[in-house]
């Protein structure tokens, strides 16, 4: 049986596409440059803010440190206007904590902005680790966050389910040598999750609760 749970955030707990869009596309505008529909974000998420203003400003290099700084703090400030998680989330944290199971964050979001959303989304929820981007850590799909999560509970990676929506999250939970599972009601499609070896791929979020009956 699995002992604990690392979540991904954006496309797995959350649909935060919405804010993040507008956030980014107020940025652009800002300094003169296109902005994007919200559908392009998908694939421009996931790997932090600096690569999210990296894809959105395309060729104009020159601008991307004043749109990255516009970006952080414009989503500071409107991160929770039309995000919600996703239906059945709340629920299958419950049931999680309910059987003991350690609920576990890990995002390549900034960690002052992954911490003000979980606050406001799942206020009172008793997480055992919130990890997001700090400053001289690398990013997923780098293990070393991951890793650092299960030293920090005393665990070992076997002991885990890595859970979320993209390539980058099935390639730094194999890497942490722990049990991938690709969620589908995220960001990406089901071709990138099983290029990037999920070994488990779930349509809702209760389908996560068998799985950590595995050994």
């Amino acid at each position: 049986m699995k002992k604990a749970v690392i979540f991904d955030l954006d496309g797995t707990l959350i649909h935060s596409l919405p804010d993040i869009a507008a956030a980014m596309n107020r940025s652009l505008r800002a300094w003169g440059l296109p902005e994007h529909p919200e559908e392009a974000y998908k694939y421009m998420v996931g790997d932090g803010a600096v690569n999210l203003a990296r894809r959105a400003v395309g060729p104009r290099t020159d601008q991307m440190e004043n749109v990255l700084a516009a970006y952080r703090a414009d989503y500071a400030r409107n991160c929770r206007v039309r995000t919600a998680p996703y239906r059945g989330i709340p629920e299958t944290l419950e049931a999680l904590r309910g059987r003991g199971i350690a609920v576990c964050v890990f995002s390549n979001k900034d960690q002052e902005d992954v911490e003000t959303v979980l606050a406001h989304y799942f206020p009172g929820f008793p997480f055992s680790a919130v990890r997001g981007r700090l400053e001289g850590a690398p990013i997923k799909p780098d293990p070393a966050g991951a890793l650092a999560i299960a030293d920090g509970l005393g665990l070992s990676p076997r002991d885990f389910l890595y859970v979320g929506d993209t390539g980058t999250d099935m390639r730094c939970g194999a890497a942490a040598g722990m049990s991938t599972v690709g969620v589908l009601w995220g960001f990406r499609p089901r071709e990138e999750l099983d290029a990037a070896g999920a070994q488990f791929l779930i349509t809702e979020p209760a389908e996560l609760l068998p799985l950590v009956d595995i050994d």
